[in-house]
């Protein structure tokens, strides 16, 4: 092949090595002027961010003079390393990517056997061979790592730095550059001029005000705004005067480029110059929190002091505080009060503050428990404070009050409390304390202890506390004993209640103590509701162990003297004993609460064989509650329809009887009324009075449902827990009936009936089951029934299951009768001239039934 074929097959290479050559030259170049560009990158990033504006004007010159420098320095090092790549350069780059060099061998020529036909021949083979693999040769990537050359990312770094400058900066910041003068400081070669801001405090939610938006006049702020002013131009071009700061002393000069100052009072705000401006700053000040004490402090027997107090502030209240102060001239200076008090600190209690939501006025509740603190009982001075983030506190007026104290009723455990507040008040009373102590351990053998672990705990207490009664007591030797001797009250207070029969009597003890001393009138409920609890607790037990022995053979050993006693009658006897002491009857409550005690003494329980009484007993009170709560629905239903529609079925109608029977006339449809009053003001008489009984009778109604509940069998097992809760439900349903009724809200009166009945019908269930389930597990034959029986064993007859709605009307007329109440709801529901109120509540009966 001659130079000529030689060259021809490299042109068909020219686009191959043009674009091989364009790679050389941006590896050239990226090696080369890979430091301009760094430099061009973080310079950008510099200007986009703004830095120039924040920097002296000297600072930014020497930058720009650094920056300059840097270009040209890295720019005559790129120049230099810089080499134009030639064809030459190319086409040695694409032949080292070539098996063989096949490039090469197409522009060599042989050094010997020119003359030789057989060794051209051979050449000439030699280079087809090479031009074919030439053909098949392709561009060349260019290699543009530089990481030999910048070991360190400094590269990257100033990559990043444009990358943020893009995502958080501006290109108009950059423009700022062309406009900064070379010899004021910090002015524009545009001439002077200003910016200005206000930033009101954090805490109060207001935005940030800039002051160029503002024109001239009055600007209203809150207290303690800040005002930040800088001036760009000739030193004194620009000058600031303000009277609202109240700076005194050495200040600032009013040309200065940046001035920074908070506002502290009404007054003036001026820029004097070129574009200056006026204005009138009128601060609003920042109101101190007001806080009061919204009632009065209510003290249980336990110990908690209950303090409801309320709070308001125009940005929200950060903290506030209780302070109770000892009232040392209203205490009753006599026997271990006598002593002078050792010194104690006020104590202070963090209030509570809402957790969410916003704290510009709410209202809370302080609770505490006092019942171990030396001033326990004892007239203290409560005093609320509350603060906000401007630093403002309020106090309240002072609050006179006794500290709470826990109530203990047992004569011992409080002697011993009386010691422990001595002791406590001075160490002085020691000697005293110990005294009493032993006089009152001297002869515990006449019934002043009722265990011996209690002396025995006692003399404990008194030996630590004579121990170091004859030196000086410290104050944690004191806190011991004074712990010691709670605790020794405690268990003397509540004592070992392991038995049932035990908590019962210390229960009647307690509440025979409080009606004694003259107890306030929720102490007395607290004690009769733990009353009722202990007496439920040991028939329980009673019942427990009179199934466990068997009643017959526990019917042998009875005595004469012993009757029967059920689970109603003691809670008739509580109601009685309850009654008497709301009314103030003190001297018969107590004569009543004898009474049952000694009932209680001489009762057996009957469980065993009137087990399934009482449970027939329980289905058919709730049967009962259920037929007068449908009653009570269906007056509240011709209420609603004589409030819409007065003269439309005035209790004319025979259908239209209520639970009684009677027809609807008069006040209450209950067959009594005698239809007083006439026309709208006497309908109006006559709707509110019946609307006041209903009222009354949902109330006593509920109260019956509640003794109902205290008696249900089957407690313990899931079924009787599930008919508690379908009982529960009922209850609020019926008591927001009560309220509905109570608020003349008919429609929702009677939904509320409607739930209850619903929980009544599934409590009813439940309780069946309850039993079933029960009569069962006894394995009584005749309990368990057929398909015709009840859970109770009871014949079915035509009343259905029990706790469903199947059997309350059988037959034919059933069906023509619910046919005949739907048809006549939905044409009243489609009559436009109703009130609206009435044609929705009958289009929710419409989506229920």
């Amino acid at each position: 092949m001659h130079r000529t074929e030689a060259e021809l097959a490299l042109k068909r290479l020219d686009w191959v090595l043009g674009l091989t050559r364009l790679g050389l030259l941006a590896e050239q170049v990226t090696r080369a002027f890979w430091p301009v560009w760094s430099v061009i990158f973080l310079v950008l990033a510099v200007l986009m961010m703004g830095v120039q504006d924040i920097l002296p004007l000297e600072a930014v010159w020497i930058l720009c003079l650094l920056t300059l420098s840097g270009l040209v320095i890295a720019l005559g090092h790129g120049v230099r390393k810089f080499s134009w790549p030639s064809r030459h350069d190319a086409l040695s780059r694409l032949d080292t990517t070539l098996p063989g060099r096949p490039i090469q061998a197409l522009l060599d020529m042989p050094a010997i056997g020119l003359g030789d036909d057989g060794s051209m021949s051979l050449w000439r083979a030699h280079q087809s061979r090479m031009e074919a693999s030439a053909s098949d040769a392709r561009p060349v990537l260019p290699d543009l790592r530089v990481s030999r050359l910048d070991p360190f990312g400094l590269r990257y770094i100033a990559l990043l730095a444009l990358s943020i400058a893009l995502l958080f900066g501006s290109f108009a910041q950059v423009g700022s550059v062309t406009e900064m003068s070379q010899g004021n400081g910090t002015g524009l070669m545009a001439g002077p001029t200003w910016e200005g801001w206000i930033e009101p405090p954090s805490y109060t939610s207001k935005p940030s005000l800039y002051l160029n938006d503002l024109p001239e006049g009055n600007i209203t702020i809150p207290e303690g705004s800040r005002i930040l002013l800088r001036l760009y131009g000739e030193v004194g071009a620009l000058t600031v005067a303000e009277t609202v700061s109240g700076r005194i002393g050495e200040v600032p000069s009013a040309a200065l480029a940046e001035q920074d100052f908070t506002v502290e009072k009404n007054g003036k705000l001026e820029i004097s110059g070129a574009g200056g401006r006026l204005w009138n700053i009128v601060l609003v000040e920042d109101a101190a929190p007001e806080i009061s004490i919204t009632g009065p402090a209510e003290l249980s027997s336990r110990g908690e002091m209950t303090l409801p107090f309320e709070a308001a502030d125009d940005y929200g209240i950060v903290g506030g505080e209780a302070t109770i102060t000892l009232d040392i001239e209203a205490v009753d200076r006599r026997y271990g009060l006598s002593a002078q008090p050792e010194s104690r600190a006020p104590v202070q209690i963090e209030l509570p503050l809402p957790i969410s939501g916003d704290r510009t006025a709410f209202v809370e509740v302080l609770i505490e428990d006092f019942s171990k603190h030396p001033w326990a009982n004892l007239p203290v001075t409560v005093t609320l404070s509350a603060e906000d983030d401007a630093g403002h506190l309020t106090l309240t007026k002072t609050e006179n009050t006794r500290l709470s104290a826990r109530r203990f009723f047992d004569p011992l455990a409080a002697a011993i409390i009386e010691m422990r507040r001595d002791l406590l008040w001075s160490r002085e009373n020691g000697p005293r304390v110990a005294q009493l102590l032993r006089a009152i351990s001297h002869r515990p053998d006449e019934g002043v202890f009722k265990r011996e672990t209690n002396y025995l705990r006692m003399r404990t207490v008194l030996r630590r506390l004579e121990a170091v009664t004859g030196r000086r007591m410290t104050e944690e030797k004191r806190d011991e004993l004074a712990e010691a001797m709670w605790k020794l009250a405690l268990h003397l207070e509540e004592g070992d209640l392991g038995s049932a029969l035990e908590r019962l009597r210390q229960a009647q003890e307690r509440l025979a103590e409080a009606m004694k001393n003259g107890a306030s009138d929720a102490e007395i409920a607290e004690l009769m509701q733990n009353l009722r609890e202990a007496t439920k607790d040991y028939m329980r037990e009673m019942a427990r162990r009179n199934q466990e022995n068997g009643n017959e053979g526990e019917q042998e050993q009875l005595s004469e003297n012993m009757m029967p006693l059920d689970q109603d009658d003691l809670q008739r006897m509580m109601d009685r004993i309850q009654e008497l002491m709301e009314a103030g009857r003190m001297a018969e409550a107590q004569q009543a609460l004898d009474e049952l005690s000694r009932m209680m003494e001489n009762m057996r329980v009957t469980q065993g064989q009137n087990q399934q009484g009482e449970g027939e007993k329980a289905m058919e009170g709730l049967a009962d509650t259920l037929r007068e709560q449908e009653g009570i629905s269906d007056e509240a239903f011709r209420e609603l329809q004589e409030q819409f529609n007065p003269n439309a079925q005035r209790g004319q109608s025979k259908e239209n009887e209520g639970q009684n029977g009677g027809e609807g006339r008069g006040q209450s449809h209950d067959g009594t009324g005698q239809g007083a009053g006439e026309g709208e003001d006497g309908l109006a008489e006559s709707q509110q009075a019946g609307r006041g009984t209903l009222e009354n009778r949902q109330r006593a109604l509920r109260e019956m449902l509640k003794q109902q509940m205290g008696s249900l069998p089957g407690q313990g097992t899931p079924e009787g827990d599930a008919a508690r809760d379908s009982l529960d439900r009922a209850d609020e349903a019926m008591e927001g009936a009560e309220d509905a009724l109570r608020e003349d809200d008919l429609a929702e009166a009677i939904d509320q009936q409607s739930a209850a009945m619903d929980a009544l019908r599934e409590g009813m269930r439940n309780l069946g089951e309850a039993l079933a389930q029960q009569q069962g597990q006894q394995g009584s034959a005749q309990n368990q029934g057929t398909s015709s029986q009840d859970p109770l064993g009871r014949s079915a007859g035509d009343r259905g299951p029990a706790g469903t709605e199947e059997g309350l009307l059988q037959g034919e007329d059933v069906y023509r009768h619910a046919r005949r109440l739907l048809d006549e709801i939905r044409r009243r529901a489609g009559e436009a001239g109703r009130p609206e109120v009435e044609r929705n509540y009958l289009e929710r009966l419409l989506d229920r039934f």
